[in-house]
């Protein structure tokens, strides 16, 4: 399939690499905008609306939260890179047979995931030492979660799929429309018919799901390229090896960092519900400035899977030099919006006046902000590790961030409290960045592409 027969893609192998890639980011970006949107709504109508205990019980299943969502959209992500360099290779058939596998495998897993949910949700609450006074609200909220996470895997696969050739523009249409459906159903849930906490979470899952529902409509109509025929659900081993090992080794990872979060929101929860909910709103301000690097890094992986099927390493190479500048860039702009905006911030989300909350939320902040070049390049190297198709070393720097969260919760929080809070990730962000890029650079097919280059240069 040529990548031109595809209406609303972006050529990401060819033509001028940062323009292109950012055309292609943008979308990702506002689609990334609108999906922390539904988590940043209802937090802010969980805490104006509920009061602080119920925005505490939020925060407090932030770590299982992130678990079971992270590890079904990476599980996908993992898909959507293998389904790229299909793409990129011009191989039709190999592509619909990705789309098929991915579609297997992750029934499989979200089905086993809501399983281990109905069973271990609890037991994780306590052992995180959420407080028993916000221990039910909690329970009730991650509970749906839990049980309808399959419906978050279908969404993002779906888009996944999209953008993986090159159509990062439709997935954005159907996700502004389900934000705005988010809004007013988490008022519907919360304010009228007094659903608690859990009416948040039912608001997000109906409205992730009209996203998925929205977007397969959309590809059975429009970009039938993508869709699988019965014959492409014919078991292939080589695929399905492939497929399990990307997407495994994506959701693994994932999961990796997300029981270290676990780990480390025991240590918070320790510390009182003024802080968690300071924390929660810190968390929600920093996964918002979070975006520019995450949606940059997301096409990128796009880029350099579609590059790498079609062999074009010297474009990956000056893909990668843009995105580290993109970095740079933004970590600048971050940094100076938080440095005046914090408290402010913090009161918004937070909803609350508190001087305990929004001082501690705000301490947080000007922390992390000069801390985003080195995030942003740590991801973007991940990323790029990743659409190489490297399992093994995107994991390893998961385990470093792992471990890391387990020494300070076991050592450093008793002594320190929040303050090594605060300074928990960003240390671990400059470990983990040296790793990954002395991986990326040691990379085969990154040394053959610099040997090609240095040879031409030569002749």
């Amino acid at each position: 399939m040529r990548k031109e027969s595809v209406k609303g893609t972006v050529d990401l192998l060819h033509g001028p690499i940062l323009k292109n890639l950012i055309i292609f980011m943008i979308p990702i970006f506002i689609s990334n905008c609108f999906q922390q949107l539904y988590n940043a709504v209802d937090t802010a109508i969980v805490g104006h609306v509920l009061g602080e205990n119920s925005l505490a019980a939020v925060g407090a299943t932030a770590s299982i939260f992130e678990l079971l969502v992270g590890f079904s959209m990476s599980l996908g992500a993992g898909f959507s890179i293998v389904i790229a360099r299909a793409f990129g290779s011009g191989e039709t058939h190999k592509m619909k047979k990705a789309v098929a596998g991915s579609i297997e495998i992750g029934i499989f897993t979200t089905l086993v995931l809501t399983i281990l949910s109905m069973f271990l949700l609890k037991p994780l609450l306590v052992l995180i030492d959420t407080p028993q006074e916000i221990m039910d609200q909690a329970l009730a909220y991650i509970s749906v979660i839990g049980y309808f996470v399959f419906v978050m895997f279908a969404y993002n696969l779906c888009s996944g799929i999209l953008r993986s050739i090159g159509n990062s523009f439709m997935p954005l249409v159907f996700l502004v429309f389900s934000s705005l459906l988010n809004i007013v159903l988490d008022y519907a849930c919360m304010a009228w018919f007094n659903m608690g906490v859990a009416g948040a979470a039912i608001a997000t899952v109906i409205s992730q799901g009209i996203s998925a529902i929205l977007c397969i409509i959309y590809m059975i109509t429009k970009v039938k390229e993508v869709v699988p025929q019965k014959e492409d659900f014919a078991w292939d081993s080589e695929m399905m090896k492939d497929l399990a090992g990307q997407g495994y080794a994506m959701a693994f990872m994932g999961s990796i960092v997300s029981i270290g979060s676990i780990i480390l929101q025991s240590g918070i929860n320790g510390l009182g519900t003024k802080i968690i909910a300071g924390h929660v709103a810190a968390r929600k301000v920093y996964a918002l400035m979070n975006l520019p690097f995450i949606s940059i890094g997301v096409a990128l992986s796009t880029f350099i899977g579609q590059n790498k099927g079609s062999n074009q390493g010297e474009r990956i190479l000056r893909a990668m030099k843009d995105a580290y500048l993109f970095d740079v860039v933004f970590a600048a702009v971050c940094s100076l919006i938080l440095w005046f905006s914090a408290p402010s911030l913090i009161h918004l989300i937070s909803g609350s006046n508190d001087p305990t909350i929004i001082g501690n939320g705000s301490k947080f902040l000007y922390v992390v902000g000069p801390f985003y070049a080195v995030l942003g390049m740590l991801m973007q190297t991940r990323f790029a590790l990743q659409g190489l198709g490297s399992k093994i070393l995107p994991l390893f720097s998961s385990v470093i961030e792992c471990v890391g969260k387990i020494l300070f919760t076991m050592f450093l929080i008793p002594m320190f409290q929040y303050d090594a809070v605060i300074w928990c990730e960003p240390i671990i962000w400059c470990v983990m960045a040296a790793q990954l890029v002395y991986s990326f650079h040691r990379n085969p097919y990154v040394i053959e592409t610099k040997h090609q280059m240095q040879a031409v240069n030569l002749d």
